[in-house]
């Protein structure tokens, strides 16, 4: 297991009002240097699908979706050891500093992507509180992709 830096920088402006935050890129996700790359997660069709939208596919697309939908988005931890992709795997995690992100925008709600965000978020930010939302992660199979969309429309509250 080696030490992996976090490669993809956040997606954030002045407007932006929720923060989604994954645990750390996936290793097709540090291959596409952008978000949720591996074309099995179901964060995009998720996002598309809860606000109503076209599913983005280019990186350029995506940051635009995200950005004109208010929506920050970036990962909690900014290394760590971590074998493939496996959330399971990470030791030694570091924190991205959040605070670029929370003095620059309003931010009403932070949001986890999964279980391990959530954990580590907390471990690392105790304030502001972050919800809990189910992993838009294939290895997630618990979850269909009908059952992601109406867990993850409670974001539409803070929008």
């Amino acid at each position: 297991m080696s030490v992996q830096i976090h490669p993809i920088p956040p997606v954030f402006d002045e407007n932006s009002k929720i923060l989604i935050l994954g645990s750390f890129p996936s290793v097709k996700s540090r291959e596409a240097r952008f978000f949720y790359g591996h074309p099995q997660n179901r964060f995009w069709k998720t996002l598309a699908a809860v606000l109503n939208a076209e599913c983005p596919s280019a990186v350029e697309e995506k940051k635009d979706f995200l950005l004109s939908h208010k929506i920050a988005v970036w990962d909690v931890i900014k290394s760590c050891e971590i074998s493939g992709s496996a959330d399971s795997s990470i030791r030694k995690a570091e924190p991205n500093k959040l605070d670029r992100i929370f003095g620059a925008a309003d931010i009403k709600a932070v949001f986890a992507n999964g279980g391990t965000a959530y954990r580590l978020y907390k471990k690392f930010n105790p304030a502001p509180e972050a919800l809990r939302l189910p992993s838009t992660s294939p290895a997630n199979a618990a979850f269909s992709l009908e059952r992601l969309i109406n867990e993850w429309t409670v974001i539409l509250k803070y929008l």
